[in-house]
């Protein structure tokens, strides 16, 4: 008989040492390198967000204008890279375009030693709009788009390769505040991924690929998806209603709300919930928000649920035209900044990590010969 764990799934056990972020210990519950998230979201681009957690300090004007710069000199794309996007075809998963992308850039642009890691990380964060553009452009709608842009911005550039223009104040700022949001949050299984390869002394862009491959799993990825599928199903707030309600007498599962972490609130979701708010006011929407609404107000009554960072996120990137396909990629845009953080820091006081495990198997028991068997 297996012999159930206390600590399956790890979670409640300290796997390590980091000074890049709390998760529930002080602040609204959320800060990185010490500064809080709504801090953060209230008042610094997504690009001083990811100055601070690359780098260790927040840019005065003249580095974050010095950093903007450089990023924008790492968008395009080897021809090689193209050539692999464009054969990917159009109905893959856009998680597998870019763990793709990125392994076939290592190869490309390969990490050589360790004193590169800077380097390489700026280049990831520069071009990964750049990868998931071109190949969702050229895979639905047939062009080779230019992947350089002015715009200043990773959240504008993004916008405007996806629609071929640029996007407003408003659209830009969202995006800052969305990306900032998602940067970093501790020892999830993503970041423990690209920790665990880092371990091991394996270079950066392996170690992206497998955060990749671990956020591309449905129970840690992709809910900002699985919310928008379930919402846009319902035409009004009274619909959501009853639609939820037979979701739950069914016992089905609905992503989007609860968390491993936090036990009362997600501080991220109050910041998104309020500029979701603001783009169904320039859109003119009656539907989508004030669905989402009910769809939180339903939880919290009958499960005691609150919403995670990435229920809002659904209507507001569908606000902005944002194929839902590509809200998990957004995240990886993001997210990229605090996972090679982490295999920065995990680089610094390396330790292979290698955990034991209970054996629930047979007894030790002799090979039977094949003729007996």
């Amino acid at each position: 008989m297996a012999k159930v764990l206390s600590g399956a799934g790890l979670r409640g056990q300290v796997a390590g040492k980091t000074a890049l972020s709390t998760v529930g210990v002080s602040g609204s519950g959320l800060t990185y390198r010490g500064y809080d998230v709504k801090d953060l979201a209230n008042n610094c681009d997504f690009e001083e967000v990811a100055f601070l957690i690359l780098k260790g300090h927040l840019p005065n004007q003249d580095e974050l204008q010095q950093y903007k710069a450089k990023l924008k000199t790492m968008r395009g794309l080897p021809l090689a890279l193209k050539e692999v996007l464009e054969r990917i075809p159009a109905d893959a998963h856009p998680m597998d375009v870019l763990r793709t992308g990125t392994s076939m850039l290592g190869n490309l642009e390969m990490e050589k030693d360790f004193a590169q890691q800077h380097e390489v990380t700026d280049r990831m964060l520069a071009c990964f709009p750049s990868i998931i553009c071109y190949w969702y452009r050229y895979s639905h709608d047939g062009v080779r788009i230019d992947v350089e842009t002015d715009n200043d911005s990773i959240g504008a550039h993004f916008l405007q390769l996806l629609h071929d223009k640029a996007p407003s104040e408003l659209h830009e700022r969202v995006m800052h505040v969305s990306l900032i949001l998602y940067a970093e949050h501790e020892f999830n299984a993503s970041t423990f991924t690209a920790r665990v390869c880092a371990s091991t002394l394996s270079d950066m862009h392996s170690c992206i690929t497998g955060a990749i491959g671990s956020l591309r799993g449905p129970l840690h990825g992709g809910a900002n998806e699985a919310a928008m599928e379930m919402i846009e199903k319902f035409t009004s707030a009274d619909d959501a209603e009853e639609g939820m309600m037979g979701m739950l007498a069914r016992k089905e599962k609905i992503m989007g709300f609860g968390h491993a972490i936090y036990s009362e609130s997600d501080p991220r979701n109050e910041i998104i919930k309020a500029w979701s708010e603001k783009l169904a006011t320039e859109v003119g929407d009656k539907v989508l928000y004030p669905v989402s609404v009910r769809c939180e107000e339903v939880m919290k009554r009958e499960k005691g649920l609150f919403c995670n960072a990435d229920f809002f996120h659904a209507s507001a990137y569908n606000f902005m035209g944002i194929p839902t396909k590509l809200f998990t990629p957004i995240f990886v845009m993001s997210r990229l900044t605090g996972w090679a953080a982490h295999v920065m820091e995990q680089r610094a006081d390396n330790r292979i990590i290698r955990p034991s495990a209970d054996y629930t198997g047979e007894d030790l028991r002799p090979v039977t010969p094949i003729t007996e068997r």
